[in-house]
């Protein structure tokens, strides 16, 4: 069994920001194989199906984002699963809009995110894959940033770039993280 965590913010004013790509994919991959994300547990919202023959868990954390790492810890703690067959699926300031990096295994780097997941799960040995969604200009807060919704050439590079994420995380349940690897982290966005 996979668990498969988008992380984003809850509520309808975070819809469609950078910080929610997390949740775009989650929602893609929802559509995609008719799983309904609709039971609220764990500080989350789950949907259960399968994806190439193999059980997963959609998750959508609804605490906001810089806890996320609460909900994290409770799905493992219920689900019992090895920290290796979760994927989070994230943004990142540090990439350029719609490029694609995925990992096995690695630091929260400048995610609080990911820095909450770290801590409440004690490792950092899981597939990751993170979506980029550029640097904020001159003058502008990071936070202001992150939370604000895309548009023009950088919407367009970030909508491609979550039905490639949504691909590799197809192709980490079919073949593991390595082909995956091999095959979305050349691509050119």
């Amino acid at each position: 069994m996979f668990i498969i965590i988008g992380l984003g913010n809850p509520g309808k004013k975070y819809e469609n920001t950078r910080h929610n790509v997390g949740f775009d994919t989650v929602e893609l991959l929802s559509r995609r194989h008719g799983i309904t994300i609709t039971k609220l547990k764990h500080k989350a919202l789950l949907g259960d199906g399968k994806i190439s023959g193999k059980r997963v868990i959609l998750v959508k954390p609804q605490t906001f984002m810089n806890l996320s790492g609460e909900s994290v810890r409770e799905i493992l703690e219920w689900y019992k699963v090895p920290v290796k067959n979760i994927i989070i699926i994230y943004d990142d300031i540090d990439l350029p809009a719609g490029k694609l990096r995925l990992r096995p295994k690695g630091s929260a780097g400048t995610h609080n995110g990911m820095r909450s997941v770290i801590y409440q799960i004690e490792s950092d040995e899981f597939p990751r894959i993170r979506i980029g969604v550029g640097g904020p200009p001159e003058g502008w807060e990071l936070a202001d940033y992150v939370l604000s919704k895309l548009s023009g050439e950088d919407k367009k590079k970030v909508e491609e770039a979550i039905v490639y994420a949504a691909d590799a995380v197809e192709e980490i349940v079919k073949s593991g993280i390595d082909v995956a690897m091999n095959k979305f982290n050349s691509l050119k966005l």
